[in-house]
């Protein structure tokens, strides 16, 4: 039986830490000839694949917060949501080394409740896991400025809503 610790600290530094319950295992979904038309589109749209549950820990030390969550096995997202226009200078959806990071990221941007709608620190944890990917400095500003500038704009961080 393989030993396993309770927890890979994945990131750490002065401002936040990650640490997961396992490695994340990412696949990709191929569309099939038995698949309809609607799962087609889902797998375009959503070609990646959390294979496993993967036990996420975030430490904000910033403002001595800490969350917990599980992003499901099954959970599919896009990978980096770069246009296709950017290829060149960033790199495409499909990079292996932005396909941890999206996947976290994603997560939270579906289920930003989990981190108290703190779209500034969402931010920061997906630049930590690019650092981790290493992902070099130009494309991390890049992309870190861009996916606030998206957060913040189009995606209503932080907006209160009537129960």
């Amino acid at each position: 039986m393989e030993n396993k610790p309770d927890n890979i600290e994945w990131y750490k530094d002065d401002k936040l830490a990650i640490f997961f319950n396992e490695i994340p295992r990412v696949g990709i979904r191929y569309v099939l000839p038995t698949h309809t038309e609607a799962e087609i589109q889902s797998i375009k749209r959503y070609p990646f694949i959390c294979r496993k549950d993967l036990d996420v820990k975030l430490f904000n030390h910033t403002k001595s917060q800490s969350f917990g969550f599980t992003i499901p096995k099954s959970y599919c997202y896009d990978g980096a949501s770069i246009p296709r226009i950017f290829w060149r200078l960033i790199g495409s959806n499909t990079d292996n080394s932005f396909l941890i990071p999206a996947l976290i990221h994603d997560y939270l941007c579906e289920h930003h409740e989990l981190i108290m709608n703190d779209r500034e620190f969402s931010t920061e944890v997906f630049n930590a896991l690019l650092t981790v990917s290493e992902v070099g400095k130009f494309k991390r500003f890049l992309m870190k400025n861009s996916v606030d500038f998206f957060q913040k704009y189009f995606c209503d961080w932080g907006i209160e809503w009537d129960k």
